[in-house]
């Protein structure tokens, strides 16, 4: 009798979004605290993430309460603002699938002055660049996006975040997707191309002062 085969399973990420601002910081950095604590953030240990691409096996969930302690993958916007002027941040993503069936999830922030519904739309654009730089169909997508206006002599913050809370302790669980060649350049290719910008550097342009009347309108 042959014994029964490994079943190959895609293992999952789960996360979630969520907003919170703070209004009435004494400082930038405690307007943030603030923020953290209501974004379930302040018992843990959060890890901003960079890139665009989430682990692979993306699932939205409902919020649900971390231990203290723990490490958590965050991509997180922060917008600032101070003695009543107004900041908004936002965070989206998008399941996509790429040319060859792939799915993935695409992630995407911004931070802007800018009223609520405006953040809105440069948001989604930001998407919905990221999805065409990679060739990748959209097939369902969610954002958050809120908007702080600070108090009187004091530091407020806007802080969106898509939180995934067992992405770093799966590390070893986590699958990869195939090398997109037409995506991805080789070491080689990515030095020639630098040496190539360098060998045909414009002249650096002069050093502008305050005052200076230049238009550089388009």
């Amino acid at each position: 009798m042959n014994p029964p085969q490994p079943v190959n399973r895609m293992s999952t990420t789960s996360g979630w979004l969520m907003t919170a601002v703070a209004p009435w910081g004494e400082n930038a950095e405690d307007a943030l605290d603030q923020a953290l604590v209501d974004l379930g953030l302040g018992d843990v240990r959060y890890v901003p993430m960079q890139g665009a691409m989430l682990p692979l096996g993306f699932q939205a969930v409902p919020p649900r309460p971390l231990p203290m302690g723990s490490l958590v993958e965050c991509h997180v916007a922060s917008a600032y603002a101070w003695n009543g002027s107004s900041a908004c941040a936002g965070v989206a993503y998008a399941m996509a699938r790429t040319p060859e069936g792939e799915p993935c999830t695409i992630v995407a922030t911004i931070t802007t002055n800018t009223d609520f519904e405006e953040t809105t739309l440069l948001l989604r654009r930001n998407l919905q660049r990221r999805l065409a730089s990679r060739d990748l169909e959209v097939e369902s997508f969610d954002l958050a996006v809120d908007e702080v206006t600070a108090g009187r002599d004091h530091h407020g913050v806007a802080v969106a975040a898509l939180i995934l809370p067992d992405s770093l302790s799966n590390l070893g669980n986590q699958r990869t997707g195939p090398v997109r060649k037409t995506m991805t350049r080789s070491a080689q290719e990515a030095i020639d191309a630098a040496q190539r910008r360098v060998d045909t550097k414009a002249p650096a342009a002069r050093a502008m002062r305050p005052g200076n009347r230049t238009d550089f309108s388009l």
